[in-house]
């Protein structure tokens, strides 16, 4: 006990270290971010564009889809060219020879708020936009190259509001391009991307602080396995107990109220999958899907918002639904009215998912304008595009959460016991999971791009990344002490110190993500140090996971929870492939200044996301499905083609399609510059092209194992109400 609470006060500290050094950083990418001009003009006063254009120009881009469209600074989709890289190469091929003197000096001027440019460079920045205004436009000259790009014509209607993004585009090359103020050599984005007509190559620093994140990693990986390997002979293994402890413990009404959020899950799983069908092929056919001209009323930017908003929405629900069945059977309390509670909840939910959804499908195909765009449809960020005012209701959800866990918990909590500490540990993630939803809703319309991506990150790193992974492993720990295949007081040391080495490396290595978005070059040390150790932990994850899966054969009652224990195996092997291998192969500042924005980045979140956090939501849900309906209801028989076809599936998809292109892209990045990698002629090359009929094997593999668990959990729904498991007096916690 001595010993776990001393790890307490180390994570205590490391929290709050950590969340310190992540805030004042925070505050130097405020302070040194590209400055917005009140004015781009020629030194005879010719106005180019205003600062109230450029700052116009980002809502303008962020409602017409946004990072669904194309990217800014590496960060968005694939298909469409990332918008400043492309920028900055027609430009510097119109000025020629004077490109890289021209656009590499700063002329802004701190006391006017102007950017001051050549009567030539003049002529080259109207040319870039007259070329914006007739893509995002209709001029039937470029019908070819917006099909190429999954474009609909008249994706920006307004003739002003064209013009406002193309002084944005500028902004952001200009930024890419202009060195910062007292240094030579080195943009506002660390000379990203790649261009060689204007000098931006891989800096000195970058290079440095990718050795060192190699030999720190090569570190981290040895000390961990020292210790493990003396932890290994200290630690005496658990001996599972000769009957299910679980089994005849008692489904509460509440309980029994969160099947409904996994038969959700389920649906949402197959709609994912259809929408990531569709978006895959528009890198094909444009606008359309098989000849049937489905962009007219699915457009790229849609179905791919979908695919990866459902993603979120999905894993989100399953894990919920296992805090609110958990909860009761950890504590032996049911509170009253948490039935309605449970209730109220999914059906906010269904709203929220709907709503937001038709929203954002209807602004984008009646091109609602920005205002609409923030509050209510789409608001252009990958992984958080919902608007604004749905924002906020699942914030007020969020919290309805934790207070329906807290609640059903708070006897457990009470309680001295052995599994005290782990049950804290799941409600104090849980917090921090309704709480730190808080950070998208930090940034406004007229907020800085750069501090728009910091806060993001907070979002979709800390968020999902982090505080879900810290709830899921400890809800995961409790279930094994549960079940007995582990010692609960092991399993309390094991989550705190496992929660230490996570969030040390978790929380600064957020700064992975903003290397190349306008910040100091103190990110990039920071990020490749933390980002290095991030990865450490990972290493062990699977060898934990098969270590766990043996201990699990050891009694035949075991059995009934093969697919869950082996769901969180699979959990493992993402883990140490997918997040650890593949995370670590983008990660480094040298190799992300090449890769960023290439198909490098969706081999890693597929098999990341789906891999680790999806397959983790599913392992989840099967054991809570184990609990709410007899065991013998359970069509065991499809889960085993389920497992094996969303695993392998996704590995097909990942090194048979994603990771060879992402290599290609790369080869060509590097010898080319970004814009040639993400230019028609790559994206639509042979090779290209080739990749994404690859993915389809992977993909239909990857289907029918979606279509099958789907099925498992749909037949448990048209069983009757006496299929749910028997009840007893008293729940198996109590018991215990």
């Amino acid at each position: 006990m001595k010993n776990t609470g001393r790890l307490w006060r180390w994570l205590a500290l490391v929290f709050v270290l950590s969340f310190g050094a992540l805030g004042y950083l925070g505050w130097q990418i405020h302070l040194e971010a590209p400055p917005i001009p009140k004015s781009v003009a020629t030194a005879d006063g010719d106005v180019l564009f205003t600062g109230e254009q450029v700052q116009r120009g980002q809502q303008v881009w962020l409602a017409a889809g946004g990072q669904q469209l194309g990217s800014v600074w590496g960060h968005g989709s694939y298909v469409a060219p990332d918008w400043s890289a492309d920028w900055l190469h027609r430009e510097a091929v119109a000025l020629g020879d004077r490109a890289r003197k021209e656009m590499r000096t700063n002329t802004y001027d701190a006391q006017s708020g102007r950017i001051t440019v050549s009567a030539a460079r003049a002529e080259a920045i109207r040319g870039v936009a007259k070329h914006y205004a007739d893509l995002f436009g209709d001029a039937a000259s470029l019908d070819k190259l917006r099909d190429q790009y999954a474009m609909t014509s008249m994706t920006v209607p307004d003739a002003k509001d064209r013009e406002a993004l193309s002084a944005f585009f500028f902004w952001s090359s200009w930024a890419a391009a202009t060195d910062r103020p007292g240094e030579t050599n080195l943009s506002y984005t660390s000379n990203w991307p790649h261009e060689p007509l204007v000098g931006n190559t891989l800096t000195g620093t970058a290079a440095m602080w990718t050795m060192v994140s190699i030999i720190l990693l090569l570190a981290g990986i040895a000390a961990m396995l020292w210790l493990q390997g003396a932890k290994g002979h200290d630690e005496e293994q658990a001996e599972p107990p000769k009957a299910d402890p679980l089994f005849g413990a008692t489904v509460t009404a509440s309980m029994k109220a969160t099947r409904k959020y996994f038969f959700a899950v389920a649906g949402l799983i197959l709609l994912q999958i259809g929408m990531g069908a569709i978006t895959a092929h528009y890198a094909v056919e444009g606008q359309a899907f098989f000849g049937i001209p489905l962009a007219d009323i699915l457009p790229y930017v849609v179905s791919r918002t979908v695919h990866t908003q459902v993603g979120i929405f999905w894993i989100a629900t399953a894990w919920l639904a296992t805090g609110l069945y958990i909860a009761p059977l950890l504590s032996g309390h049911e509170p009253k009215y948490q039935k309605f509670g449970v209730n109220f909840l999914f059906w906010a939910l269904i709203f929220l998912v709907v709503g937001s959804t038709a929203t954002g499908w209807l602004g984008t195909l009646q091109r609602r304008g920005v205002d609409f765009s923030f509050w209510f449809g789409n608001q252009g960020l990958e992984f958080t595009s919902m608007g604004r005012a749905w924002q906020y209701l699942l914030f007020v959800g969020l919290i309805l959460w934790v207070v329906l866990l807290g609640r059903a918990l708070w006897p457990a909590l009470k309680k001295p016991s052995e599994s005290r500490g782990l049950i804290a540990m799941v409600f104090l993630s849980a917090t921090c999971i309704g709480g730190f939803y808080a950070s998208s809703l930090t940034w406004g319309q007229h907020t800085h791009y750069s501090m728009v991506e910091y806060w993001r990150w907070w979002l979709v790193h800390l968020w999902v990344e982090g505080f879900f992974e810290v709830f899921a492993t400890a809800v995961i720990a409790l279930i094994f002490t549960r079940l007995g295949l582990i010692h609960t007081a092991s399993a309390n040391r094991a989550i705190v110190a496992e929660t230490i080495v996570f969030l040390f490396g978790g929380i600064l290595g957020t700064l992975h993500h903003l290397y190349w978005t306008g910040t100091p070059t103190s990110v990039i040390a920071v990020g490749a140090v933390f980002s290095a150790l991030e990865v450490v932990p990972l290493t062990l994850i699977g060898l934990e996971a098969l270590q766990t899966w043996r201990r699990s054969r050891s009694r035949e009652w075991l059995g009934a929870y093969k697919w869950p224990v082996l769901c969180f195996v699979a959990v493992g092997f993402w883990n140490t492939v997918g997040a650890g291998l593949l995370g670590f192969a983008i990660n480094p500042p040298a190799s992300l200044y090449y890769v960023q924005g290439l198909n490098m980045t969706p081999a890693h979140g597929h098999a990341a996301l789906f891999g680790v956090y999806g397959m983790l939501g599913i392992g989840l849900m099967l054991f809570c499905l184990r609990g709410l309906y007899a065991r013998h209801l359970h069509a065991d028989g499809l889960l085993k083609p389920a497992f094996w076809g969303l695993n392998i599936g996704l590995a097909m998809m990942v090194f048979l399609s994603l990771l060879p292109a992402g290599i290609y892209q790369a080869s060509q990045a590097i010898s080319k510059g970004l814009w040639f990698a993400r230019s028609p002629e790559v994206v639509h090359g042979k090779f290209m092209e080739a990749m994404v009929w690859l993915r389809v094997p992977g993909d239909v593999v990857f289907a029918v194992g979606g279509v099958l668990l789907a099925v498992y959990v749909l037949k448990l729904l048209r069983r009757p109400a006496k299929a749910v498991a028997a009840q007893v007096r008293r729940p198996a916690a109590a018991r215990a």
